[in-house]
C-alpha cells in the first residue's frame, strides 16, 4: 500500500528553489498511480510542500501535524464537504456497522461513515467484524445524499466510498461494555477496563484539554516569566504535621522513606539556593480517604518565587490562568475578586464559596439572643454563640420528609455544636414551631429581617458560631444541588474565581490549649499581627491565600517564613520536634530570601473546566474511593522473599 507521508518525506529531501525541483519519474508515476496529484487539503495548521518537475507537474500537500509520521492522510474527524473528491487513507476502530454496507470508523479525533457498494467483495467480510476491531480504509470522499446528512456528527455531510480495507487487529467479540454506550456502564467497570473507557470521546476530550492547558502554563511560566522547571524527589523523610503520608520500606532495617505530600520544603530550599523562580508539574501523595475531588496520588502545578509579596504572586497567577484558559470556554476576567476568610464564613458559611448561587447566609445572632425562651433554658455561652439563616426562594416542593431527616442527620454528625431548624413557608401556620422555640416577637423579627415569602424554605442554625455558620453554608450548596437535580436552573454558567485571604494562622488543636496550623507551619504571620503571636495566637492572621473556582478550592499558598528564629518559635508553639526539621532551620540561617508560592490542583481545575462529575474523569488511570486500582488490582500482597528483604512482617487481624 502506497504511503503518502513517505512520498512527502522523499519530496522534502530534494532542494526546492523557486517552487521548482527535479524529482524522479518513479515518484511521478506513484503520484499518477495513487491519484494524489493536485490534492489541496483543507486549511489546517501544518506544513505545505509544492514541487514542480521539468514538465511543470505539480504536487501540492498540506499535512496536519497530527498526520505527520503516521500511515494515514487524515483523522476521522477532520474531513469536511470541502474534501469531496479526494482519495484518503484512514485508520481507527470499527465503532458500528450495519449489514456490512455502512461502517462508522472512529479514532481519537472523531467518527466518519464509510459506505460499501453492493458489488464490493468486502461486504461479507465486514459483516463479521466485531466492534472495536482496528482497521484501515482507503476510499474517496463523497457527499451524502440530500436529506441523509447527520447534523450530530462533525463529518455528517460526507462519507467515504470504500475501495480497500485492511484489518489490523480483530477485537474480542464480547467486550465488557460498548463504547457507544459508555455512560451506561458503572464506574467500577469502566475503571477495571480503563483502556476501553479511554476510547470514549468524552475521556479523549478531557485528557487533551488537560494537556493543552498544561502546555500553555509551561509556555507562560518559561517564556513569559523566566521560570525554571525543576524536578524534586518523590522519596523523602516523614515530616510532622499535615496529612498522613505513605511509608516506603527500605533494605535498611527500621528505616523508611515517605512519599512527599508536596514539594513544599524542596521549593523553599530552591529559593535559598538562588533558583528564584521555580515551577514543577508535581506528583503528590497523601494517605487520606478519597472523594470526588481527591485521591491518594494527585498532580499539582507547584510554584515558588523569591522577593515576592502576596499581591505580586496573585497577579502572576491571574496572568497564568488568563493565558492558559481554553478558548472554547466562556472567557474570564482579571483581576479576580478578593474576600477575607472572616467575610467568607459570614456570608457563605464556607472558606470556598460558590459565587454562582444567588443567595447568601445571614447573621441573626442578635435576634436570637433576644429570645429568653431559648437562651435561658440552654447552656449556650454568649461570647461564642452564633445563629445564622439561609432562605431558599420558591422551593417548598423539594423539602420532603426524607430530605429533612437527611439534613438533620448531617448536621448532628458534622456540626454537633449547633442545632438546625428547617421550615417550609406555607400558609399562616408555618412559623408555629419557631414561635415555640424563640417566642412570637423574635420569630416575627426573623421573618421581617429575612424577608421570607410563601413557597420559600428556611434554615436556621444556632449554637457554637463556627458550627452554626457551616451548617447553613453547607445546606446553601446541598439544597441548591437538590433543586438543580429536579431541573431548576439556579447557578449561573460563569467561571467565577475568588481569592480568599487573611486566614487565621493557627486553629485550635485536638486537645485543650494546643494549636494547629491552619495552612502549614511555614506560613508567614501577617505583619500587622506580629504582637499577637505570644499573647493571643488564635487572632493572628497568616499570609495564606486560597484560590476558589465555583465553590472548589483549586489552589493554595502563602508567603513563607524566611527568618530561622521566627520559624523556630512557630515550631515550638505547634509542638513540632525541631530535630526533624533541622535541615530547613539550618538552611534558613544560611541566608534565605523572602519567598512565597502556591500550588494549583490540576486534577480539580481540569475537572471544573471539563464540567466532569469527578476528578477520576480527567485522570488517565485513577484510583477508586478506597485508593485501589481496579484494572491491575493494586495494592496487592508481595512475596515472602520481598518481605524479608525489606524487613517486613504482617500481623493477622
Amino acid at each position: 500500500m502506497f504511503n503518502r507521508n513517505r512520498l512527502l518525506y522523499n519530496l522534502c529531501k530534494y532542494k526546492v528553489s523557486n517552487n521548482r525541483a527535479i524529482i524522479t519519474q518513479q515518484i511521478l508515476t506513484a503520484n499518477h498511480k495513487n491519484n494524489i496529484t493536485g490534492i489541496n487539503h483543507s486549511p489546517v495548521s501544518g506544513y505545505s510542500h509544492t514541487v514542480a518537475s521539468k514538465h511543470q507537474y505539480k504536487v501540492v500537500e498540506t499535512i496536519a501535524p497530527v498526520n505527520k509520521f503516521v500511515n494515514r492522510t487524515h483523522t476521522c474527524g477532520e474531513l469536511t464537504i470541502n474534501n469531496v473528491g479526494e482519495k484518503v487513507h484512514l485508520c481507527g476502530w470499527l465503532e458500528f456497522q450495519r449489514m456490512g454496507k455502512f461502517l462508522v470508523l472512529r479514532d481519537a479525533y472523531g467518527s466518519i461513515q464509510v459506505i460499501v457498494s453492493d458489488d464490493n467483495s468486502l461486504v461479507q467480510n465486514i459483516n463479521h467484524l466485531p466492534y472495536e476491531t482496528v482497521i484501515s480504509v482507503t476510499g474517496t470522499v463523497v457527499a451524502r445524499p440530500v436529506g441523509q446528512e447527520n447534523k450530530k456528527m462533525k463529518t455528517g455531510e460526507i462519507e467515504i466510498q470504500l475501495e480497500a480495507l485492511e484489518v489490523l487487529n480483530i477485537a474480542t467479540p464480547q467486550l465488557p461494555f460498548s463504547i457507544r454506550e459508555y455512560n451506561k456502564a458503572k464506574e467500577a467497570l469502566r475503571m477495571q477496563y480503563r483502556y476501553l473507557a479511554l476510547r470514549f470521546p468524552e475521556m479523549q476530550r478531557n485528557l487533551r484539554l488537560r494537556s493543552n492547558v498544561l502546555m500553555k502554563m509551561r509556555e507562560y511560566l518559561i517564556n513569559n516569566c523566566d521560570f525554571v522547571d525543576v524536578e524534586t524527589p518523590t522519596l523523602f523523610k516523614s515530616t510532622p504535621g499535615g496529612a498522613r503520608e505513605f511509608v516506603v520500606p527500605t533494605r535498611h532495617p527500621g528505616q523508611f522513606y515517605s512519599l512527599v505530600q508536596s514539594p513544599q520544603q524542596f521549593k523553599q530550599l530552591l529559593m535559598i539556593g538562588g533558583i528564584d523562580r521555580y515551577f514543577q508539574i508535581a506528583r503528590c501523595y497523601r494517605d487520606e480517604g478519597s472523594r470526588h475531588d481527591r485521591q491518594p496520588e494527585f498532580t499539582q502545578l507547584d510554584i515558588e518565587m523569591s522577593f515576592i509579596n502576596r499581591e505580586g504572586l496573585i497577579e502572576m497567577i491571574e496572568g497564568l490562568l488568563l493565558h492558559s484558559w481554553p478558548p472554547e470556554l466562556s472567557s474570564i476576567k482579571v483581576p479576580f475578586d478578593h474576600i477575607t476568610y472572616n467575610d467568607a464564613m459570614e456570608l457563605y458559611g464556607s472558606e470556598q464559596p460558590d459565587l454562582r448561587i444567588p443567595y447568601n447566609i445571614q447573621n441573626i445572632t442578635e435576634l436570637i439572643k433576644q429570645s429568653s425562651t431559648l437562651m435561658d433554658k440552654t447552656d449556650f455561652e454568649h461570647n461564642t454563640f452564633g445563629s445564622y439563616a439561609v432562605v431558599i426562594p420558591n422551593s417548598q416542593d423539594c423539602l420532603i420528609n426524607s430530605l429533612k431527616s437527611q439534613f438533620n442527620d448531617m448536621a448532628k454528625k458534622q456540626f454537633p455544636g449547633a442545632k438546625l431548624v428547617q421550615e417550609k413557608v406555607t400558609g399562616d401556620s408555618w412559623n408555629s414551631k419557631l414561635i415555640k422555640l424563640f417566642s412570637e416577637d423574635v420569630t416575627k423579627n426573623i421573618a421581617d429581617k429575612l424577608n421570607v415569602k410563601e413557597g420559600d424554605t428556611l434554615f436556621i442554625s444556632f449554637g457554637e458560631k463556627a458550627d452554626a455558620q457551616q451548617i447553613v453554608g453547607k445546606l446553601r450548596v446541598e439544597y441548591t444541588n437538590v433543586l438543580e437535580s429536579k431541573g431548576r436552573k439556579i447557578r449561573s454558567s460563569d467561571y467565577l474565581f475568588l481569592w480568599v485571604v487573611d486566614f487565621p494562622l493557627f486553629s485550635p488543636g485536638e486537645t485543650k490549649d494546643t494549636l494547629a496550623s491552619t495552612h502549614h507551619p511555614f506560613t508567614q504571620p501577617h505583619p500587622d499581627d506580629m504582637d499577637l503571636i505570644s499573647r493571643d495566637p488564635l487572632k493572628v492572621r497568616g499570609l495564606h491565600y486560597d484560590l476558589v473556582l465555583n465553590g472548589s478550592e483549586i489552589g493554595g499558598g502563602s508567603i513563607r517564613i524566611h527568618n530561622p528564629a521566627l520559624q523556630t518559635k512557630i515550631f515550638d508553639m505547634l509542638d513540632i520536634d525541631k530535630s526533624q526539621m533541622y535541615h530547613l532551620l539550618e538552611a534558613l540561617a544560611s541566608g534565605a530570601p523572602p519567598h512565597g508560592g502556591i500550588a494549583l490542583g490540576l486534577d480539580r481545575l481540569t475537572c471544573l473546566l471539563c464540567n466532569a462529575q469527578s476528578i477520576r474523569d480527567v485522570i488517565a488511570f485513577p484510583k477508586t474511593m478506597e485508593g485501589r486500582d481496579l484494572m491491575s488490582g493494586a495494592p496487592v500482597p508481595i512475596s515472602s522473599e520481598e518481605m524479608e528483604a525489606y524487613h517486613i512482617k504482617t500481623i493477622n487481624v
